[in-house]
Formats: C-alpha cells, structure tokens, sequence
C-alpha cells in the first residue's frame, strides 16, 4: 500500500543492521537526481512525515522514503540506537546501488542525515536538516525523560498510548501548534506500539546522566555538502538556537526559520517546506 500517494511505489528490501537482517519498507517514486527522506523516531513513518514532500519533489528528483526499523511498515529490530538508524541509511545506499544522493531528515532523521554527510562525504550532495536532533549537548525535559523511561511498565503505558486516538491527539498538540485532523489521522493510521518501544528504547540510549548522547555540534566545521536548516519558531522539543549555531557554524549553510511552527515543518506547513526545500535542491 502507499496510503493513497499517486504515483508512489510501495517496495521492500533486507537491510543487514548489526548482526540481523531486518525488512525495511521504503516509498519511492520520480526519476532523476535521488532524494531519501529520513523520518523521527516515535510517532512518525515515511508516510507521515513525507506525505506532501515526496510527490512534491518526484517532480524533478528520484525520491526514497524509507520507514525506519519499529516504524510503518519495516520489521521490528532487536535494538533502536542512532548506530543502528545509521546502518540502515548506509544499507540503503548499498542495497539500492546509490551513488550520491541529497538527505532530508526531520527530527531524529536529520541526525542520521548529518551522521552520515559528516561520515561518508563523497555520498551526499545536498543536506537538509529539519528541526534537528544532534545540533545540542541537552535539552531541559532531558533529566524528567530519562527518569520517566526508568519508571516500571513505561513501555506498555507508551504503547497503550500510540494505540489510542485521543493520546495521540494531545500528544502531537503538544508537539505542534495547531495539527490538522488529517496529520492526527495520518499518525494514528501510521502508527503502532512497536514504535512506542523503538521510542523507549532509543531515548534510553541517547538520554544520558550527562546530557543527550548525540551531538555532532563540534564537527560541523567538518561538514562539506551545501546545508539547509529549517525550524520551527515555536518548537517545543529542540530550541530554534539550535538551528540558528549551526548555520553560524556550517562552512555553506543557509537557515530558514518557520513563523507559527512547531515541531513538524513538513505537515505543519508542507507547500512552505516543499517550496524552499526544492528551490534549495
């Protein structure tokens, strides 16, 4: 299925994350230039994130948007991490025979994004980094989050959560400023408890005693590829400052802020995301 998309193309392929094999399911769709679209972690899936994007960008470009280990459509994993986010990204490369391709990502997505243009160089021709994670050393929910995530039954209370309608509402209310009924529907159609526990279990591994575990903020003079930051104004999750010191600290880099945004630039003002997104590519 490609949840009603036009012209997308719903396929899957093995990706080998560790020492395991996992099934990743990736839309596709366009030719040209190729594009891959990297969604966040919890209540997201490549058709979420990217339901207005990708048609938009087939435009002109190759475009590939896979849902990541414990969300959408791809097989459940034995662990979530960054590395192992990371891998799957670099599979794909491998298992598509991608040569070059530009990477947007959107929350944790764009960490995978940066990881990679900063690691594998010669691979990426353009970055676009959506309301970012790995742009900062902590955030101020980071020490309650870390201790509600040591809390008994937390992972089934997530679950329950991502399996209700009414939580996923306020949740993304709380995560945006005014989410429309299709983005809540969207989520709650997308979504399942398996992401509840790739959620869990990722935080549990970047939420440290001393601060979030990635952050790529002193290799950014590192970075070669030409850059753009989007973020939302009223992001409650990571600081809009974020965004802005990176692009003082990205050698080619171009920021653009969103007014009346939160977390989720891509659904809460697709035809603005796409617009700038494409005249960037």
């Amino acid at each position: 299925m490609n949840e009603g998309l036009v012209g997308v193309e719903s396929k899957r392929i093995g990706i080998d994350v560790g020492d395991e094999s996992v099934g990743i399911r990736y839309l596709a769709a366009g030719e040209g230039e190729c594009v891959i679209l990297l969604h966040g972690i919890g209540l997201d899936a490549a058709s979420v994130s990217w339901k207005h994007t990708l048609p938009a960008l087939a435009e002109e470009h190759r475009v590939i948007a896979p849902d990541f280990p414990g969300h959408g459509e791809s097989d459940e994993a034995s662990e979530y991490t960054m590395e192992s986010y990371c891998a799957v990204l670099a599979g794909l490369f491998d298992a598509l025979d991608i040569e070059q391709a530009s990477l947007v990502g959107v929350s944790m997505g764009g960490a995978v994004a940066l990881g990679h243009a900063l690691d594998h160089e010669d691979q990426v021709e353009r970055l676009v980094l959506a309301d970012s994670y790995g742009l900062g050393r902590d955030a101020v929910w980071r020490p309650g989050g870390a201790a509600l995530l040591n809390t008994p039954g937390i992972d089934g209370w997530l679950g329950a959560g991502l399996a209700t309608p009414g939580l996923i509402a306020s949740s993304l209310a709380g995560l945006t400023v005014t989410p429309s009924a299709e983005f809540v529907a969207d989520v709650e159609r997308a979504v399942g408890p398996s992401a509840a526990s790739a959620l869990a279990a990722w935080q549990r591994d970047e939420f440290r005693a001393c601060g979030l575990r990635t952050c790529y903020l002193d290799r950014l003079d590192e970075l070669a590829v030409p850059t753009l930051l989007i973020h939302g104004r009223e992001d409650p999750i990571f600081p809009i400052a974020w965004a802005e010191r990176a692009a003082e600290r990205i050698p080619d880099s171009e920021f653009v802020p969103f007014e009346r945004c939160g977390h989720w630039p891509p659904r809460e003002h697709p035809e603005k995301f796409d617009r700038v997104v494409s005249d960037f590519l």
